[in-house]
């Protein structure tokens, strides 16, 4: 495409901001809609692009990891969102978590200030109201009007699953003479503050938890999660010990009062680079905010806890990407005209979703690249949202089990999967003139 066209973008989460800083980059004229704040989500509470609204970690930074690889891929395609979540980064062990207010604050004024990025605040409310080429990168929230005209577009086929968030603490509000802070086996720091409970602890707990009076969504008859963030009270009726085998195992960590490890841990992870608020891993919930509040008190550590955002449920919508989307993320009734990126494509997770938009940009700016290699992270990623064999689609983050198999011993398995990952993205990148 030339790069003189105008490219409009719907949404300005992190897959429309790195779509519109990438094109833009490029040459293109950029036109970004964003609908907030003349109209605002369940879930957002700003008016800055790229806010992160569940979690504030962009994933593992473990080598060798999938969730690392894929973020290696993207710096070598100068992520903005990436860079602008290094600049951001905040302890978190193992995962790249970030001060969410600055990250935000970063693809705004970078997207604010680029001479060729046009922003307009309004409410995209059908397709045929943007002139193509358009991207629609409005996420999982994607405004009523908007998807109802979308399922029009597509003839409905459209999915949703529900996602839940979890609480976010005061710091000054935990009680650090109980909790203490430490990652699981010392890797990555002292960077979790960790609640330790006892087996009496443990089971009043999870006893609460069944008994707390829960929100029920008022528009679905069969409720999808996403597996990957499950709401607490989900986890719970799998079984009573699965959150002490999950989000709560206490695995690598001993108590300094005891010298023992605890029979299970509740995780807080830092919140933002000043280290005053901490988020409830594993937590996402969908009790009532009175119950959050009486029940989360019961942890021992957070007797006073002041919460300064409680946990909620919001419906994600998504498109049933292998049937209806190109392998270049345009529409099958549209191709090259009409694409999308972002978590509305399939993918899960932030930084998944700033993948998408980088890929987007990438099939705009030369529509003859071919996809990247499936057995590079991005590669495998766009394979598994848009393989057409699927059955039962459901959302999907990056994981090693969407590269194909690779003939090495388990002991080296993930490095040799990750070398293969780095060398076959590296021929794509010389092939089509990306270094």
């Amino acid at each position: 495409m030339e790069n003189n066209s105008t490219i409009h973008i719907v949404g300005a989460g992190l897959a429309g901001s790195e779509c519109a800083l990438q094109l833009a980059n490029k040459g293109f004229e950029v036109v970004l809609y964003e609908m907030r704040p003349v109209q605002s989500t369940p879930a957002h509470k700003t008016d800055l692009f790229a806010e992160l609204v569940c979690s504030n970690s962009l994933g593992s930074v473990q080598e060798p990891s999938a969730p690392n690889q894929l973020k290696w891929e993207m710096s070598q395609l100068n992520s903005f969102v990436l860079k602008a979540a290094m600049d951001a980064k905040i302890p978190a062990g193992q995962a790249l978590g970030v001060d969410r207010e600055e990250f935000s604050k970063i693809l705004t004024q970078q997207i604010k200030n680029h001479p060729k990025i046009k922003i307009q605040n309004k409410v995209i409310s059908k397709l045929n109201d943007i002139p193509r080429p358009a991207v629609i990168a409005t996420g999982p929230l994607t405004e009523e009007s908007l998807s109802e005209d979308l399922k029009q577009h597509f003839g409905g086929d459209f999915l949703y699953f529900y996602d839940a968030i979890a609480p976010i603490i005061d710091a000054d509000s935990i009680d650090m003479n109980i909790c203490f802070k430490a990652s699981r086996y010392d890797k990555g720091g002292a960077d979790y503050i960790n609640c330790p409970l006892n087996k009496e602890e443990y089971f009043r707990l999870i006893n609460e938890i069944n008994n707390a009076e829960k929100v029920v969504p008022k528009d679905f008859e069969t409720t999808n999660y996403f597996e990957s963030c499950l709401p607490v009270e989900v986890i719970v009726e799998r079984g009573p010990l699965t959150l002490a085998f999950g989000p709560c195992k206490p695995k690598g960590l001993k108590d300094p009062r005891t010298q023992k490890q605890p029979f299970a841990v509740v995780q807080l992870r830092q919140e933002n680079k000043f280290a005053t608020s901490y988020g409830m891993v594993g937590f996402q919930t969908k009790m009532k905010y009175p119950d959050q509040k009486r029940v989360f008190k019961l942890i021992p550590g957070l007797e006073n806890a002041e919460f300064l955002k409680l946990g909620s449920l919001h419906r994600n919508l998504f498109i049933n990407t292998p049937k209806l989307l190109n392998k270049n993320l345009s529409s099958k009734k549209e191709e090259g005209l009409l694409f999308f990126a972002g978590q509305i494509t399939g993918v899960e997770g932030y930084f998944e979703s700033a993948c998408m938009g980088m890929l987007v940009s990438l099939f705009i700016h030369n529509p003859k690249i071919l996809p990247p290699p499936q057995e590079s992270a991005l590669g495998a990623l766009l394979m598994a949202i848009t393989d057409e064999s699927r059955e039962n689609f459901q959302p999907t983050n990056i994981n090693w089990g969407l590269f194909p198999p690779i003939d090495a011993h388990k002991s080296i398995k993930k490095e040799a999967l990750s070398a293969r990952a780095k060398a076959s993205f590296g021929l794509w990148q010389k092939e089509f003139h990306l270094i």
